[in-house]
């Protein structure tokens, strides 16, 4: 029996061509204004927005014109090289991109908000199929097909007088009974499912179906892959079929499963992405590539690749390689730092929550510290305020209050989670000056972490000024700073090395007797140490934040810092020390006023521009008004999420 998964001979002498059956579409994307007013108001309270396009009123901005449906599944399979055409249209990928050709299916996409709605035909057009004279290697029912059927009946035909043709399946979350036949006979199919768990559909469910011809694959026949073409992949499909599941977050086939970046709207929505995904990973079986291999090229492929233009094989493979990974950390620091938005902050370690809670008489408890976290992070609209969030190791593992883990509840809602991962401090010995621990076993955490979908990581380590009686720096000494800053560096490498981006935070403590230019002094010492032990180690610093402190007198100082002074300092301070090819910075509350905080960060972008993007990443800052409201009662938790976002509107309006 020919083996239709097998096509290591088979690519080496010629092209691997693939039958799509789908519709073209023409996909115009808008990207509206912030819409704020102009909503009408019906019986039901129900506010419905005027979408008159009446320039006066609203406009629209980044308008986009594309072909989408089975075009992107066309010229996903193209550019990695495989034969493809789409059934019923002259449609091809030339240098210039997808041919113009008509199509008379349109839909308006409406980007707002990161919110998306779709305008399309309600009734779909129909797809005929009439089987073709020649034997496709591969046939694919797109995710836009819509067969009748007549159409199914001659489709059916088809692959039972075309044995070695292999059978692929998309098949969307909501589908037909005639989509659901043929997932019976299918050799692959795509599910929109988080998990075989939340799908009626699997290989347990339908691969003993009487409809299943005799013409399925099995294991028996494999070929080694292009992967490692020495060894069988006895994992790429069960024994009769292979179904992948994919959604906006993930994409699971077997026991494997790719986290997806958490947010592509402003440059694709589901839809397109769902048809790259599907596509990439079809073209990759084709080529030969382990599952493992394909799942991570349709990940790359759906982050990374525009609207009109999808990446071709060649790139693709340098986003994988394992050498050079620093695209996606370069991607994921560049979100990190999208204006006007900052990270929260939400890393307290156990002894740190206790202490905060101690003040208020609030028990230290497990479900507490659950319910004071879920105030934080399912605050409404969060997302419109902050790329990310900083998490402890506990909270990884807890749920909201309607039982969505921490983790997949932020990446839904299109933030990035990260997490803190060094250890505390511990002082040298005889000595009051302290360094971070925390490396052993660092890169284990770090995978486990990334599995969980953590993106980004943050380790700290203090300095405390200390005068001697002639008002001379006693404290950091030379070798503090130089083994702390050394910690930081080696940190930064094994999470790069992990695909985690690094912050690194040298935190100067906001307390203690010195003056503003001390502080100048002490910071500017630390941030040189840093970054030279930083390129040391060959760290990227295009996927390096660093979380620093404002330049600020201390806080038992008799002349306290005004804001246009810590603004002035801090600028100088970062401008002459710290490198322009740094990913950005974000600055860190230190023990500030709520108030103080917020005016010295204005402070600080109105002595801009930086060469690098600018930001906040607060704890207490954000969080204390929201603590003292909550107050370890949840009857008061709505006040305590409206105490947050007060604080973050404040703080993102002066970006």
């Amino acid at each position: 029996m020919h083996d239709k998964f097998s096509t290591l001979a088979i690519c080496y002498n010629k092209t691997m061509n693939v039958l799509i059956i789908g519709t073209v579409m023409k996909d115009v994307y808008l990207n509206l204004d912030s819409r704020k007013e102009s909503f009408e108001i019906d019986k039901h309270n129900t506010k419905w927005l005027n979408l008159s396009f009446d320039a006066s009123e609203h406009f629209f901005f980044h308008r986009k014109s594309c072909l989408g449906g089975a075009a992107i599944t066309l010229e996903t399979l193209s550019r990695l090289g495989l034969d493809a055409k789409i059934i019923g249209s002259n449609l091809e990928l030339t240098e210039d991109g997808l041919s113009q050709s008509p199509t008379d299916v349109y839909r308006y996409i409406l980007i707002s908000d990161q919110t998306v709605s779709y305008f399309a035909p309600s009734t779909h057009i129909v797809n005929s199929f009439t089987p073709p004279q020649k034997a496709y290697d591969y046939v694919f029912v797109d995710r836009s097909a819509n067969l009748d059927d007549q159409a199914v009946d001659h489709l059916v035909s088809y692959l039972e007088s075309n044995p070695r043709t292999t059978f692929a399946l998309y098949l969307p979350s909501t589908h037909t009974p005639r989509l659901e036949f043929l997932a019976k006979i299918a050799d692959i199919v795509f599910v929109e499912a988080a998990s075989p768990k939340s799908s009626k559909l699997s290989p347990n469910h339908i691969a003993k179906s009487p409809h299943r011809p005799n013409w399925a694959p099995t294991t028996a026949n494999r070929q080694p892959s292009v992967d490692n073409p020495t060894n069988p992949q006895p994992n790429l499909v069960d024994e009769t079929q292979l179904f992948i599941y994919l959604n906006e977050h993930s994409i699971t086939a077997n026991n494997l499963t790719e986290r997806l970046s958490p947010s592509r709207i402003d440059v694709s929505t589901h839809l397109s992405t769902y048809s790259t995904i599907s596509a990439t990973i079809l073209g990759g079986i084709m080529l030969g590539f382990s599952l493992k291999t394909c799942l991570k090229l349709a990940r790359a492929n759906a982050e990374n690749s525009k609207l009109d233009s999808t990446l071709s094989l060649t790139k693709l493979q340098s986003l994988i390689d394992d050498n050079s990974s620093t695209h996606d950390l370069e991607l994921t620091a560049t979100s990190l730092l999208a204006k006007p938005k900052g990270i929260l902050a939400a890393d307290e370690s156990g002894g740190s929550i206790k202490k905060k809670f101690a003040k208020l008489n609030i028990p230290d408890t497990f479900e507490s510290r659950r319910s004071y976290r879920d105030i934080l992070l399912t605050a409404p609209d969060l997302e419109q305020y902050v790329n990310g969030v900083i998490l402890f190791d506990e909270t990884t593992r807890q749920s909201t209050n309607t039982g969505e883990n921490f983790v997949d509840y932020l990446i839904s809602h299109h933030i990035i989670p990260g997490i803190k991962v060094d250890q505390g401090l511990k002082n040298y010995p005889d000595s009051e000056e302290t360094y971070t621990t925390g490396l052993e076993g660092l890169d284990k955490r770090l995978d486990d972490y990334y599995k969980l979908g953590l993106r980004f990581a943050k380790w700290r380590a203090a300095f405390e000024i200390r005068l001697d009686h002639q008002n001379h720096i006693l404290t950091p000494t030379k070798h503090a700073v130089i083994d702390n800053c050394r910690i930081l560096a080696e940190y930064a490498k094994i999470c790069q090395d992990h695909r985690i981006v690094p912050i690194v935070e040298p935190e100067v403590v906001y307390d203690g007797y010195y003056s503003i230019k001390q502080s100048a002094a002490v910071n500017a010492k630390i941030l040189d140490t840093l970054f030279t032990r930083l390129a040391d180690l060959h760290v990227d610093p295009k996927a390096c934040i660093l979380k620093t402190s404002m330049v600020i007198a201390g806080k038992h100082y008799p002349a306290p810092s005004t804001p246009e002074e810590v603004g002035y300092a801090t600028a100088r301070v970062l401008k002459d020390h710290v490198p322009p090819e740094l990913a950005g910075i974000v600055f860190l509350s230190g023990g500030q006023t709520v108030e103080q905080s917020t005016d010295n960060l204005a402070a600080i972008i109105q002595n801009g521009p930086f060469p690098w993007p600018v930001t906040f990443s607060f704890a207490r800052a954000l969080q204390d008004p929201a603590l003292y409201a909550w107050n370890g009662n949840n009857s008061n938790a709505e006040s305590a999420k409206s105490a947050l976002l007060e604080r973050l509107i404040a703080n993102t309006s002066v970006l």
